[in-house]
Formats: C-alpha cells, structure tokens, sequence
C-alpha cells in the first residue's frame, strides 16, 4: 500500500468530544468517524486491524474444536419469550416490527437464536460435544454511549456456544475456552487478568471476564497481592468481619440536629465510622422499596444487592416510596420499617455490637444497637463493595484495586437456556436429556481499543506487531527526490516479497510530516531512506516502542527487519 493512496484523514487537533485516549487516537489516527452516537464506520487502517484480531481469534477457536457459522441479526421475538428473556434486557433491545407486524429485536446476543438452530437438528449424544461460533455485529440501544468503541450501539463480537451431554463434559467446553481466551490475548499483545464476574443478563452459574488492565477501564479489579485470586469487584466474594465482643447496651435514642449523612452523624457524636450503619434506599423494575444496611464505612454493592433480591434492575428510591415504608431519608434503619418491605442488611453490620443506626424520625438516632437482637424480618446477605485492604476470600491476605477493561468474557450455562427451549438429545440409554451450555465473548471492537489504551504515549498508539495495521513503514526524507524514492520503493518490494507487511509512504510531505505521522498511527518499525542511504549506504530502522534506531545496508535490511519484528 501506498499512503498517498491510503484513506487515513488524520487530525492535529484532539476532537472535544473524545473522553478517552484510544476513541482521541482511533480519531486522530484517521482510524475511525463518528456516524450516530454508538455508531462508527471503520476507516482503511481500523479494519485492517480488525481483521488481524478476527483472524488471531478464528485460529484459536478452530484450534480448540470450533465451528463458524453466522447467524440471522434480525431475530423473532417468539424465541426469547420462550426463553423468558425478552423483557430482561429492557430498553438496551432494538425492537422492531415487520410489515406484518411481526415482532423481531436486533440481536444484542445469540443464546436463544443457537439453542433453537441445535435444538431442531441435535437428537444424540454422539453429536456431542459441539462448539459454534461466529464473528458479527451485535446491537444494545446504550443509552449514554461513550468512550468510542468501548460502549457503543453497534459492535463487532464473536460468540461462541459449546454444547455437552453433562456437565463434565461442559467442564471440558469451558477449559477450552478459558485457555483459548488467554491464547487470543497473548497473542494480541495484551496484559489481561482473567477474574471472577458476575454473569448479569447472560445468566448461568459460573463466568470470568478477560480484563486488559488499563487505568480508562470501567471494572474495577480486586487483586490478591499473595495468591492468584482475582474478581470483579461487583462479583468479589467477603467473608463478614467480626466485631470484638462486649456487652449489649440498651437501645436508645438521641437527637442528631441535621445529621442527614453517615459521616456527621459519626463527627456529632464522635464515635468512628465502623461503629455506624448506613442506609441505601432503592426501588426496582417493579416500583417495590429495596433497603440496603452497610457499615458506615462500607459501600453497596448494587450487582450484588439485586443478585440478593432476585430484581432485574435497580435505581435511587424517591422520598415518597421511603416515608410509604415508615422510613426518614437521612435517619433510617430497618427498626420501624412496615413489615413487607424488602430489607438487606449485610453479613459484617448483622454481627455488629452497640452501633449507631436511623431511627426513623426526623433528627434522630439510635445508639445502643444490636442488630441480631434489634433487626427482625430481613434478608442477610454480602453485599458490600470490596475496597482496597480488604482481605482475600482465598488466602485471607490484603487485595488491591486495578481497572480494566472487559474484553471478553465466559460463561457456563448449565440447562438455563436448554430448559427453557427445550433443547434435548438421547443419552446413551435412550433416556431425553436436557443440554449443558456454555457460551463465550470476546469484543472485537473492544480490544482493538483496549489494545491503544494500554500502548500508548504523548506522540500516538504503539501497536503490538501482531495486530498493527501495518508492520513497518518505509519513509522516503524527500519522495522528490528520484533517488531516495527509488530506493525506498525496492526496500519496500524486497519486503513484501518476504511477506513483511509493509506500507510505503511516498507523500511529497516534509519528512517531519511523514514521521508524526507513523508516530501516530503507530507502525511498529519504521524504515527511513534518506542522502545517507545514497552516499555511505545506510539505512535506518526505529522501533516505535522503544524509540531506539540502528542503521543497516540494503543487503542487511531484510533480515534486520524480520530480527526487529520478532522482538515486536
């Protein structure tokens, strides 16, 4: 490829309404624009990497017993009201209707469009295992989009489904996946933690999330600093802590003038923030009062909260849904809550002794709690937010908090969906069984970001070899002058015909042009061809990685490139 011939409109300017660093790169790189909200159309270089992540993927998952496919977008609504999942995924579902008024949805997912293809056509278990998969775009009406390709409307995925006769063998599935998840990444050029997750809309039993580590991630990570232990803080497992053991005080009320927050109410009567228990009020899908108890210096952990409660989703209660409830926004507690509402109170504040909670009126709190004797009628479950220090469920030693960003993701199943649509085969004895399912994710999209996120610097992306759009770029200093553009262009052919995939930039720019520009868009090796090249034979070769450059004769050039690119 010639980059006069190249479509890659690069910028100078950072766009305003980038907020991260791949969507301001991917746009300044002349990677990608900007057609809707959610919407991108990827330009030359863009797709080139895409394919390169797509064909590293194809590998791996044909490698591991794999069969593509592809699968209808539009799907029929019949299917996922079979399966019961037509509502859960709410307003983030491109519904539409046909000319019949037939309903269909844009598919966000292919749990139910697969089940039903095997369901039809598998009748035996000498049929099984089977894995499918395919690469295609995907559709979630986000309804605040942002951050480029990491939450967009429209996305590149491939999913994959395995299909066993028990779950032994979906054990097997999953190992599969899981180490052909740690291949792709690798293979990417990517540092990644594979972490316990939560499985959300998808459902099943057991799921990790392939996190590239990177500080403009949405996860959060909980890493045990000793053991290999790793999880999404929304799924962290924590054991409840144990209070030192003293003798109960008596309940008692005392005034708290506009105390409306856990911290002034800890300050006013100067007891530490542990000793308090804090309150998080919110309603479900269904408009019903959720209360949350946390110690005072804990966090809700809404995933784990609406695990707890079996809700679809969750928001803020409003103050009309609290005082229904017998509740004071500011002074609450389960203590004079209407009976049938629903209360969550986590494992640490249930073993909690002589605290500090609402009383349920206007400037009021009680000292003196216990919640085992004083909390009736609630529900006690984990669900606090894991903090940084927090002790790991595994080896009990400190965990830190990283960020990532959740490029792919696997799930076990189990019978959910097979149930569901009924998708049986024989066994061995002839007797009708349901199938066990897995299914597996990775974001094309996603990862090429994710991959700029975390390879870059103050002059552009840095890509892994593996993926860059083009390996090495050759760079004329003056494309005027015939000699030096001569030269670059036989430099460019002996590559290609080695199968280095090259591209020559053969602009009339000024070089400094020419060399932002590579810096910009990222080409791991550069190759300049300038007056030295002609008058002492030397030609330069820069890693864009490390910066570092070395000169080399034509003759050498070739197998200099292919030592650097090892490396790369």
């Amino acid at each position: 490829m010639l980059t006069s011939k190249l479509y890659a409109p690069t910028l100078r300017e950072v766009p305003s309404d980038a907020e991260i660093t791949s969507h301001r790169l991917m746009l300044r790189a002349g990677m990608i624009r900007k057609a809707a909200g959610g919407v991108y159309t990827y330009l030359p270089l863009a797709w080139r990497t895409i394919k390169k992540i797509e064909q590293i993927i194809r590998e791996e998952m044909d490698a591991a017993g794999g069969q593509e496919l592809c699968m209808p977008i539009m799907q029929p609504a019949e299917i996922w009201q079979e399966s019961g999942r037509w509502s859960v995924f709410g307003q983030e579902m491109f519904r539409l209707k046909d000319c019949h008024g037939r309903e269909f949805c844009l598919g966000p997912t292919h749990e139910e469009m697969i089940t039903t293809l095997v369901r039809d056509e598998v009748r035996s278990y000498k049929q099984l295992p089977l894995l499918l998969y395919q690469i295609q775009n995907k559709y979630r009406d986000e309804i605040r989009p942002r951050f480029g390709l990491m939450r967009s409307r429209e996305f590149i995925m491939k999913d994959l489904y395995s299909f066993d006769k028990d779950e032994a063998g979906a054990d097997i599935s999953y190992k599969k996946m899981y180490d052909a998840y740690t291949n792709v990444f690798t293979r990417c050029g990517l540092k990644f933690r594979p972490v316990e997750a939560d499985a959300g809309a998808i459902g099943g039993n057991h799921t990790h999330e392939f996190t590239v580590l990177a500080a403009a991630g949405e996860s959060e990570i909980a890493c045990c600093t000793a053991c290999d232990y790793a999880a999404n803080v929304e799924k962290a497992e924590l054991l409840p802590i144990d209070a030192s053991e003293e003798e109960a005080q008596p309940l008692k009320k005392v005034e708290t003038p506009a105390c409306k927050t856990i911290e002034l109410v800890a300050d006013f009567l100067r007891v530490p923030l542990e000793r308090t228990i804090k309150a998080v009020a919110f309603q479900d899908e269904n408009d019903a009062l959720v209360l949350a108890f946390v110690r005072g210096d804990h966090e809700v952990n809404d995933v784990k909260l609406q695990n707890a409660v079996g809700a679809l989703e969750l928001r803020m209660a409003d103050e009309a849904a609290i005082s229904a409830a017998g509740g004071v926004a500011g002074f609450m507690s389960p203590i004079g809550i209407k009976k049938g509402t629903k209360i969550v109170v986590d494992s640490t504040v249930m073993k909690m002794k002589n605290a500090v909670a609402g009383a349920n009126e206007v400037d009021v709190h009680y000292t003196g709690v216990n919640p085992v004797r004083d909390f009736t009628d609630v529900l006690t479950a984990d669900i606090r937010l894991m903090a940084a220090g927090d002790p790991c469920p595994h080896c009990g030693a400190p965990v830190e908090i990283t960020r990532g960003i959740e490029a792919g993701q696997v799930f076990k199943l189990g019978t959910k969906y097979s149930e569901a649509l009924g998708a049986t085969f024989l066994d061995e004895n002839g007797k009708e069984k349901a199938l066990f399912m897995g299914c597996y994710g990775i974001g094309v999209g996603r990862t090429m970001a994710a991959a700029i996120e975390q390879h870059n610097d103050e002059h552009g992306i840095i890509w892994p070899r593996a993926i860059a759009p083009y390996e090495v770029v050759v760079v004329p200093v003056n494309a005027k002058a015939s000699e030096q553009l001569a030269l670059a262009e036989e430099v460019y052919e002996m590559l290609l015909a080695a199968g280095v995939d090259a591209i020559l930039d053969d602009r009339k720019d000024r070089a400094g042009v020419k060399f932002k520009d590579a810096d910009l868009i990222g080409y791991p090796l550069r190759i300049t061809i300038g007056p030295k090249a002609l008058e002492e034979g030397k030609i330069e070769l820069k890693v864009r990685r490390s910066g570092e450059s070395c000169d080399c004769t034509k003759a050498e050039c070739l197998a200099k490139v292919q030592e650097l690119l090892k490396d790369l």
